[in-house]
């Protein structure tokens, strides 16, 4: 095989599967990759699609992932395949890729020197509520500035959403934290820049995330990366940064409207929370000039606040492993 190690962790990923191994076979620069799909379980057909697409491309291998966790499946990915291989790509089931987006990465880590490059990332939907879930995601309202949420020029990060990374400095900090459903690429950086490896977010290409599509699944989602965060923070003893003890003292500041009754005051951050979501949506909506935006401002006050909740269900008392899922 080539010099790349493409792997695709997936649960319950058949309405989006067939479309990304699409486009990874179109990838100039995997014309001799191997392709690791690496399932947790999958009760519907994304198996047997995999199955079907491996028996027509050599290329393409199904294995499985008995601990459910992306992080899980990466690893046990690179223990099995990865001899050969001097990259490691991650891709993700449900989101879309420029046929040259391998060939980019390659590129700027060729020229940067990097030992990871990672991706800026642009949420979007279908229908009108997944619309709105997506620009609340691509607004600064909803993603506070994160760089790996903004299109822009090449910058050397801390952090970024994961990509390409060179194997050996994969296995030189020991590959993912398997116990860490949520927030495990951020808990990886962490270590690979205390090691002194270097990231580099790329301007040069990007990819399409598909969004959750309704409230609740939302909520869940953002919930379990405030867990994710707060047990990142916990394992390595350090403080969150300024954007995020901001986001985790809202539930808190929220939570003060049940004394209203005693006086007026205590109400003044669940109205200030209302008002700016309502201003965020009217802004997004102005800027987008879609009525999409509308919602997207309570959405993205929903993301806060999930995450605020999850971050706090963690501090007092969460959970060692985390929620069980495969995918975000």
């Amino acid at each position: 095989m080539s010099g790349l190690l493409i792997v695709i962790p997936t649960l319950n990923e058949a309405r989006h599967i067939e479309t990304v191994l699409e486009t990874v076979q179109r990838f100039p620069a995997a014309s001799d990759a191997l392709i690791v799909v690496a399932d947790g379980g999958s009760h519907d057909a994304t198996r047997h699609l995999v199955t079907q697409m491996a028996a027509r491309d050599q290329r393409i291998r199904l294995i499985d992932n008995p601990g459910r966790l992306q992080s899980a499946a990466v690893n046990r990915a690179v223990a099995q395949f990865s001899d050969e291989a001097t990259w490691l790509l991650r891709l993700d089931a449900h989101s879309h890729y420029p046929e040259d987006f391998a060939d980019k990465l390659l590129e700027e880590a060729a020229v940067t020197g990097a030992d990871s490059v990672v991706v800026s990332m642009e949420a979007r939907g279908e229908g009108f509520w997944q619309r709105a879930i997506a620009a609340a995601q691509n607004s600064r309202l909803g993603n506070g500035g994160s760089a790996h949420r903004l299109a822009g020029g090449g910058a050397w990060v801390e952090h970024g959403h994961h990509a390409l990374m060179r194997i050996e400095a994969f296995r030189a900090v020991g590959g993912y934290d398997e116990t860490f459903s949520h927030n495990e690429d951020a808990e990886l950086d962490y270590r690979l820049t205390r090691a002194g490896h270097r990231i580099w977010l790329t301007g040069r290409t990007r990819l399409i995330y598909i969004p959750r599509s309704s409230l609740l699944p939302l909520w869940r989602q953002y919930q379990a990366f405030g867990r994710g965060r707060r047990r990142n923070l916990a394992k390595h003893k350090t403080r969150p940064g300024l954007r995020q003890a901001v986001v985790a003292m809202l539930a808190p500041a929220l939570a003060l409207a049940v004394l209203t009754p005693l006086a007026m005051i205590f109400a003044l951050p669940l109205l200030g929370w209302l008002a700016i979501c309502i201003l965020g949506g009217l802004a997004i909506a102005l800027s987008q000039r879609s009525l999409a935006g509308l919602p997207a401002g309570f959405f993205a006050g929903t993301m806060h606040l999930a995450w605020s909740v999850g971050f706090w269900r963690e501090t007092l008392g969460g959970s060692s492993a985390g929620s069980r899922r495969g995918s975000r």
